[in-house]
């Protein structure tokens, strides 16, 4: 079906939302629990499937594209915003951890875009979300995040989300880059994706980047992003105290003390 074509504003430094205006009769599709607020002239309507309003192919079609979105850990439900008043209205859709909300003009990048799993956090409606597996065995069996992407097709506007700081790399033909696979949020399909060794044991087992690395070559172009929500998630989970109660920086000794005292209490005297 044809694109709506909606304009936009991204506001907010760390924390963003982008705010879509929308014509009457026109409208927006967003992941499940991203929408911000919105005019009281827009309706709300979750849809089973990716929410494109096209090409769905019935029940069958329908069943297999939310298969697809099952796939990328993604909710089976999109939900469509449309705006039915007689003047413009607008939603704002929010992004679920620190980083960066980026537009992303399907048309001007030939129509389709790879991004990581969770990346995707609205669109014009008339954009469809599918996934694309990677071909080659090692990114299968090595790939982490990069095995399974989310694949945008259309030729309208869709936003995806990063972590942390966003860089933009434009590779030519036979130029490549080597980068931790979390660090991938996106890239056009004619930008070769495989995974490689990192070739010393030393390096992986005490360098803290692991066995493999994704390397991209050229041409096309690629986003990445500075903190992997996976590192961070990682970080905070190391660092939250493992055994119940509460643990504050600085405080090992009385930590000590309190523990020997209270264990005192109440085990009183085995005498």
């Amino acid at each position: 079906m044809a694109m709506d074509v909606v304009d936009y504003e991204i506001k907010g430094s760390e924390m963003q939302f982008v705010e879509v205006e929308l014509d009457p009769g026109e409208a927006a599709i967003g992941e499940a629990g991203s929408m911000f607020f919105m005019d009281t002239g827009i309706v709300m309507d979750t849809v089973f499937g990716d929410g494109s309003g096209g090409g769905q192919g019935g029940l069958f079609g329908k069943l297999l594209g939310a298969g697809k979105r099952l796939l990328t850990g993604e909710s089976l439900f999109m939900t469509v915003y449309t705006n039915q008043a007689a003047a413009k209205q607008r939603v704002a859709f929010g992004a679920p951890y620190p980083g960066k909300i980026l537009p992303m003009p399907l048309r001007e990048l030939g129509g389709t875009l790879l991004c990581q799993k969770d990346a995707f956090l609205c669109a014009a409606r008339g954009v469809s979300l599918g996934i694309a597996f990677q071909q080659k065995l090692g990114v299968g069996f090595f790939g982490g995040e990069g095995f399974i992407m989310q694949k945008l097709d259309g030729d309208g506007l869709a936003f995806v989300h990063a972590c942390g700081t966003v860089v933009k790399r434009d590779l030519a033909s036979g130029q490549s880059l080597m980068v931790d696979t979390g660090c991938v949020v996106a890239y056009t399909p004619s930008v070769d994706f495989e995974i490689q060794y990192v070739g010393k044991i030393k390096t992986a087992l005490f360098g803290g980047e692991g066995l493999f690395l994704a390397r991209m070559t050229g041409p096309g172009t690629i986003w990445l992003q500075s903190l992997p929500f996976s590192r961070l998630a990682s970080r905070v989970f190391a660092a939250a105290p493992q055994r119940g109660g509460s643990r504050e920086e600085g405080s090992l000794l009385p930590g000590f003390a309190a523990g020997g005292l209270l264990g005192g209490v109440l085990g009183g005297d085995d005498d």
